[in-house]
């Protein structure tokens, strides 16, 4: 059952916070959203370097399809060996 807040159905109300053209960066320790430029491949995380390929559902919406592997393979292996694990 929705939850009515001021007139507004949860759903109503949520639609106003949805961000069209960004999705968020699916690092756990990031979470930071993504603004690709239009018709882009891929698209790098502001905050923490992974790069994702990107799928356009239409103009406006892009999805992620996958992880682009060499580069954040290189980042991993560059982490672990600030930490002394490689």
């Amino acid at each position: 059952m929705a939850t009515e807040a001021k007139g507004q159905s949860t759903a109503e109300s949520l639609r106003k916070k949805r961000t069209y053209g960004k999705f968020r960066c699916h690092n756990p320790s990031c979470m930071e959203r993504i603004q690709p430029e239009k018709g882009a491949k891929t698209a790098k995380c502001p905050t923490c370097g992974m790069e994702y390929r990107i799928h356009w559902v239409n103009p406006k919406l892009p999805r992620i399809r996958g992880p682009v592997w060499d580069v954040n393979r290189k980042l991993v292996e560059e982490k672990l060996k600030e930490k002394g694990v490689l």
